[in-house]
């Protein structure tokens, strides 16, 4: 037996008073006197004896009576497998899973209502002295301390359904962060939660040793659930008026089949396509949406899913930006290139600007989606850091080489940013043999491929060095590298083996030169991502914003506003909104009054899977995990105390207590064995 308040038991001293009184027996007796007790000897004992029965009774019923009430006030227990030290304090952390599938019902009506009532039942079984944390899915600053029980009940009311979605090993460490700052105290953690499968994070979770863990798992319905994972569009850069093509990403996440779902997607609140589709169980499919007569400027975009019961992922939001122009940057070495200038003056959508390689503005080269370079014989330092900057961040760059160009020069440069360079000149007459059509420059240019295609003839080439990893556009005889593309951190890099000069090749001239240019410059576009993530995406590239001291970048949503965290990194700059989002949508950023930006936030899907762990994976995943309960209709306060302390014995030494306290009061008031009748003496 253990005692949850043993200071108690020095009130067994009390013990000792009834003692007392029965050795000392303060009763006063009257003397009266016989003239004869030779026939009352007899009697007297046989009295006496009866009356110290009586008394030795009442004495045990008094002190039984005392026992149990100090047991009582002591809270007397039987231990149980989460026992801590007797009359310790402890210290509880609570985690209330409030993501989105907790608005999930069962007969208990929502999940999230659930957890809260549980969250309040585990508290009251424990001492109004002990101290918990309320940890939930926004990992908040005021959670990060210690509640009184009132205090909890409280902050637990306030708990809302959030986007976030932890897995279980960062909400284990969240609950010790705040623990093992709490010395000289028995530390629990309860995790109530649905458990879905997504929560493992696909590791086993570990924990200290010294905190014991428990699992409340709250049973969901079994429901069907289709959402849209994801979107992406076929072009890279968006014209007004042109006809845009958008990639949905569809998701069936229930065990059965989903019939006619109906989908339609909205760009600036106009309906521009409708569709209704089936998946089987668990079946991922994608679907091309077409749609057009689009202005400039940002365009929003809304995908509606007609998917119930189970609604929080059923809208998905997307932004992107369909540019009145395209800016070229046309670099050369102080001769203007007539060859790329006639290419990007074909089409008005194309402004290109022509500048010498000593007159380079490096500040605005950001701005620029492709940069064409040619007839440079020699890259100086400075251009040469700043266009590997410029690759890196997600610039496109197309370089041609001079005639009697300085090769150490381009080796140092192009092999910086990862790229083939030129090594000697093959003096050898050849014809392009072969194009690369599964390259995306090739894609959608030709309606249908010649058996015998006209291709650029060569009168000499550079040879380029096969040290970088690329992927050939146009190849020579024997697999040489005619014109060649090449990843560089964010960007894309391609390298011409001959400049664009007739003695050296015709593919200025050629019909090809033209469609590929343009395909390039089309592909360049390095806009922001059509959708972020709340709760996964923190951090936002945008294009370079110049602010002062007076102009702040918010992000604003109807009456929502926030003022994120600002950093400039290399051509862009990067916005850090940690948790200050917490609704999907479209937000504007905006600075001052003229817009920036315009940003989408989704939900993370993983709260989609309506699937759950069983019990048994439950302790895979986590095996120092002390108990996994499912609780039912009933309270959960009697489990958890059942858990601490197996069983309490106070309520049967309070009845006991009583039962004696009765005891004594009948003996004294109906037993009275003194009493008898006996012969008078003659």
């Amino acid at each position: 037996m253990h005692f949850l308040y043993p200071a108690f038991l020095f009130a067994l001293a009390a013990l000792a008073i009834p003692v007392v009184i029965h050795l000392f027996n303060f009763r006063k007796y009257q003397k009266v006197y016989f003239s004869n007790v030779q026939f009352l000897r007899e009697v007297q004992e046989q009295q006496a004896s009866r009356r110290n029965l009586k008394e030795r009774l009442i004495l045990a019923a008094r002190l039984l009576t005392i026992l149990f009430l100090v047991l009582a006030f002591a809270r007397s227990f039987i231990p149980g497998s989460n026992t801590v030290n007797s009359g310790k304090q402890q210290a509880l952390s609570i985690f209330v899973d409030n993501s989105y599938s907790m608005q999930t019902l069962n007969k208990e009506g929502s999940l999230l209502d659930e957890a809260k009532r549980r969250a309040k039942e585990i508290a009251s079984a424990y001492s109004i002295n002990d101290r918990f944390q309320l940890l939930t899915q926004d990992f908040e600053g005021k959670h990060q301390r210690l509640l009184s029980r009132d205090e909890f009940d409280d902050a637990v009311d306030a708990v809302k359904i959030s986007p976030q979605s932890r897995t279980l090993q960062q909400i284990i460490n969240r609950q010790e962060g705040l623990l093992d700052e709490q010395q000289g105290v028995a530390r629990s953690a309860y995790i109530i939660s649905d458990f879905q499968k997504n929560m493992a994070g696909g590791n086993t979770a570990k924990a200290n040793k010294s905190v014991h863990y428990n699992l409340i798992q709250l049973t969901a319905s079994e429901l069907p659930n289709v959402a849209v994972d994801s979107v992406s569009m076929l072009a890279a850069v968006h014209r007004p008026g042109e006809n845009e093509k958008l990639v949905v990403k569809l998701h069936n996440y229930a065990g059965e089949k989903a019939e006619k779902v109906a989908l339609k997607l909205i760009i600036n609140n106009e309906q521009k396509a409708l569709g209704a589709y089936t998946l089987d169980a668990h079946a991922v499919q994608d679907d091309t949406l077409s749609f057009s007569g689009l202005q400039s400027g940002w365009q929003r975009g809304h995908i509606q899913l007609q998917d119930n019961p189970v609604t929080f992922d059923n809208d998905f939001w997307f932004t992107f930006n369909v540019k009145q122009q395209l800016p070229v940057l046309l670099i050369d070495g102080g001769t203007e290139n007539l060859f790329l200038k006639a290419v990007f003056a074909t089409d008005p959508f194309f402004a290109a600007k022509r500048v010498t390689d000593g007159n380079v503005d490096y500040a605005s080269l950001g701005a620029y989606p492709v940069i064409a370079m040619s007839d440079v014989r020699t890259v100086s330092t400075g251009l040469a850091q700043q266009l590997k900057a410029y690759v890196n961040n997600g610039g496109t760059l197309v370089f041609f080489p001079a005639d009697e160009a300085d090769l150490a020069n381009y080796k140092d440069f192009l092999q910086s940013i990862n790229a083939a360079w030129p090594d000697k000149i093959d003096s050898v007459s050849a014809k392009v043999s072969a194009i690369n059509l599964q390259n995306p420059v090739f894609k959608n240019i030709f309606e249908s491929y010649p058996q015998n295609p006209d291709l650029p003839s060569v009168k000499k080439h550079y040879q380029l060095s096969s040290a970088a990893r690329g992927e050939n556009l146009m190849e020579l005889p024997g697999r040489q590298a005619f014109w060649s593309g090449y990843n560089s951190g964010k960007g894309k890099v391609y390298i011409s083996a001959v400049p664009l000069n007739d003695n050296y090749s015709n593919l200025q001239r050629h019909a090809l030169f033209v469609p590929i240019m343009l395909r390039i410059a089309l592909l360049s576009g390095h806009d922001q991502p059509l959708f972020y993530t709340l709760g996964r995406d923190e951090s936002i590239e945008v294009p370079p914003v110049q602010v002062n001291e007076k102009q702040v970048l918010k992000l604003i949503r109807g009456g929502h506003a926030i003022i994120p965290d600002l950093r400039q990194r290399g051509e862009n700059t990067q916005l850090f909104i940690s948790d200050q989002l917490q609704e999907t949508g479209i937000y504007d950023l905006k600075r001052q009054d003229s817009l920036v930006s315009a940003i989408a936030f989704n939900d993370n899907r993983k709260e989609s899977d309506m699937s759950y762990f069983a019990s048994s994976d439950l302790k895979q995943i986590f095996p120092q995990a002390g108990n996994v309960l499912q609780p039912g209709p009933g309270s959960l306060k009697s489990a958890v105390a059942q858990l601490n302390f197996r069983l309490q014995l106070w309520k049967l030494c309070v009845i006991l207590a009583l039962i004696f306290l009765a005891a004594e009061i009948l003996l004294v008031r109906f037993y009275n064995p003194g009493i008898q009748q006996v012969a008078k003496p003659v």
